[in-house]
């Protein structure tokens, strides 16, 4: 048996142990998972790009758990009324491998990246840092806002989206959440004085949303939209004069910002900092870019979390996931008992409209 677990399910877990506590356990997770880096197998993710965007998979495990995401990124699939991001992903136990959990993991996706940019931010920001520039509000920016809100206390947003019906959605959801918005002309206005810039636009393109002079000394930055081959957002002179941090350098070369600096060009991996062997701010005058593509790790942990919280709450429900015939030397007895056969019959009377 395996736990399932649908994007209600996930939904009602987080109102279950509450929005901030989740952020707290996830953050946890993650950072756990960073410092221990060195026990993971781990490779870049397979990736299959067409015109209108990309598929990947996603795999990542240490000695007790495996786990994978599917995930897509579409830019151009808002205009047919779907989401530019879907995901789901399973965890299996290392020692037998059978699978224990199939989650939904579009939520899961955006609710880890908006936390490792917090665990970077906490690494690699201005301790007094309050202010935060958002550019971009498709759908990771409330969850940007809500994470950096409940783990930092960023309290002031300065925001942007070249799309207005996009900015009236942000303001929408994140009335009441206690931040004070302001609404921006354009990019530059919204960088301007900011503590911390987070960039996440969508279209798969080279784009230059922040060049150098739009930061201030100081800044950290986010770089969250460029996130694989031919698609950028930060201009090459800012990244030149900055330092800059990465999750898995192999993978981070190919598909982050970074891809317009020459394959020598330094960089720090976070898990570095986390666990104390590399120093991340230099001075508080310095810019620190984290270039963010997301890892696979990243993914690992949210379903380590999923997983745990399932069964403190008892969301989820088990399903049949793989056969298990009742001697497993045996599973051509399946057929030969119709097992498989009643097993669809009785999910097709399931749907069946009741009278």
């Amino acid at each position: 048996m395996a736990t399932f677990l649908s994007a209600g399910d996930v939904a009602r877990i987080v109102h279950e142990i509450g929005m901030r506590s989740f952020w707290l356990r996830l953050v946890d997770y993650l950072r756990t998972d960073f410092t221990a880096w060195d026990g993971f197998d781990k490779s870049p993710r397979f990736a299959s790009h067409s015109p209108g965007g990309v598929i990947e998979l996603m795999p990542a495990n240490d000695a007790a758990a495996f786990a994978f995401k599917y995930v897509n990124g579409h830019p151009g699939n808002t205009r047919l009324g779907l989401q530019t991001v879907v995901a789901f992903g399973a965890l299996a136990d290392v020692a037998t491998g059978y699978p224990v959990l199939l989650a939904d993991m579009t939520l899961g996706t955006a609710f880890r990246t908006a936390a490792t940019s917090v665990l970077a931010a906490r690494h690699l920001a201005r301790p007094e840092s309050r202010t935060m520039a958002l550019i971009g509000l498709g759908a990771q920016s409330e969850f940007q806002a809500s994470a950096f809100q409940a783990i930092l206390g960023v309290d002031r947003l300065r925001v942007f989206d070249v799309d207005p019906a996009a900015t009236e959605k942000f303001v929408r959801n994140m009335a009441g959440a206690g931040l004070r918005l302001t609404r921006c002309a354009n990019a530059r206005e919204a960088a301007l004085d900011a503590d911390i810039v987070t960039t996440i636009t969508a279209d798969k393109k080279r784009a230059t949303i922040l060049t150098r002079d739009m930061v201030a000394p100081g800044a950290h930055i986010n770089g969250v939209g460029g996130d694989c081959p031919g698609k950028t957002e930060l201009a090459r002179d800012l990244l030149l004069d900055a330092e800059i941090f990465v999750e898995y350098a192999p993978q981070t070369r190919i598909e982050g910002d970074i891809q317009q600096l020459p394959a020598d060009h330094p960089v720090t991996e976070l898990h570095e900092v986390i666990a104390g062997r590399r120093k991340g701010r230099a001075a508080a005058s310095s810019i620190t870019v984290f270039d963010s593509v997301g890892f696979a790790i990243e993914d690992f942990s949210v379903l380590r979390l999923l997983r745990d919280l399932a069964i403190e709450t008892g969301v989820g429900r088990d399903i049949d996931l793989v056969a298990a015939p009742g001697n497993p030397k045996d599973l051509f007895s399946l057929l030969r008992s119709g097992a498989a056969g009643e097993t669809r019959a009785a999910r097709r009377d399931e749907l069946l409209p009741v009278d």
